[in-house]
């Protein structure tokens, strides 16, 4: 196993025990089942680690309690749009990661009910034992990443079609995949900054441009991802039509081409941080990855 996948283990072991904290008291009775249930079904957990990464970038030490909040808010996020994505109104898909979808194994309007509720526990996570000015900021970033300007209207985009050229899919997934990844990475730093600063709202000042850095480098790790899970499903997407995908417009070479291209910019971009090499190899593994 390499040093990449054995750290990502323990990150997704830390995520997975804090996440089956989150839902401690359920109300009403019986609702902790189906609001657990998309919690649990794998996934490698990829947005939370890219939080811890930034942070121990930014530190220069291993240390998960630090991003702690961002990371399980980002991946309520993900888990909350994924829950309404597979809904018959959206995809109308009925299996997630080899078990029922959450619409399936119990009912539409419980699956609404438990993106909303995954979606509002966020923002609760993202504010917990953190000073005011970095709750603030923390806030600012989620609400920007997940909201019109980001996940959602990537997500009205592509929904509504009439993607036919490669500008306007880039900005697409800029907002859909790119807009809570970024966030993952500057909240992440964010968390760093703030968790030695003696006068947090100063330092947070102080660093706008490492979190413009941190930003940035997410949003090219975003789209890498994308391209890359494009030629990942080409011969799937090949074979059953559908609207326009970076492998369609550009073709499998050039969209594998342009994902590690993206990729190598990231991994320079923060080459200057005190211990950037996670981070960076998180970047490799977004356009290398088998599945």
């Amino acid at each position: 196993m390499s040093a990449l996948a054995a750290w990502m283990l323990r990150c997704r072991a830390e995520v997975d025990r804090d996440l089956g904290a989150v839902f401690s008291d359920v109300w009403p009775v019986g609702f902790d089942e189906a609001l657990i249930y998309p919690l649990t079904t794998g996934g490698k957990r990829i947005r939370p680690a890219l939080c811890h990464a930034a942070a121990q970038a930014v530190l220069g030490s291993e240390d998960f309690k630090v991003a702690r909040s961002p990371a399980l808010a980002i991946e309520l996020v993900h888990t909350y749009s994924l829950v309404h994505d597979d809904l018959p109104a959206m995809d109308d898909d009925d299996e997630r990661r080899g078990r029922p979808t959450v619409h399936v194994a119990f009912d539409e309007a419980t699956a609404v009910l438990v993106g909303d509720a995954l979606l509002t526990e966020a923002f609760a996570v993202t504010m917990r034992d953190l000073p005011a000015p970095t709750a603030v900021r923390m806030v600012e970033e989620l609400v920007r990443a997940s909201g019109h300007r980001g996940m959602i209207g990537g997500q009205v985009a592509d929904i509504r079609g009439g993607v036919e050229d490669v500008d306007t899919l880039l900005r697409l997934h800029g907002g859909k995949t790119g807009g809570l990844i970024s966030c993952a990475t500057t909240t992440g730093a964010i968390a760093a900054v703030s968790s030695t600063a003696t006068d947090v709202a100063a330092a947070l000042r102080e660093q706008a441009d490492l979190f413009e850095t941190l930003r940035s480098f997410g949003m090219l790790v975003g789209l890498a991802f994308q391209l890359a899970d494009d030629v990942l499903d080409a011969d799937e997407d090949a074979e059953e039509g559908g609207p326009p995908n970076f492998c369609k417009l550009l073709g499998v070479d050039e969209t594998r081409r342009r994902a590690a291209s993206l990729a190598d910019e990231a991994i320079a971009m923060v080459d200057g941080l005190a211990a950037p090499q996670r981070l960076q190899d998180l970047a490799r593994f977004s356009v290398e990855r088998d599945h």
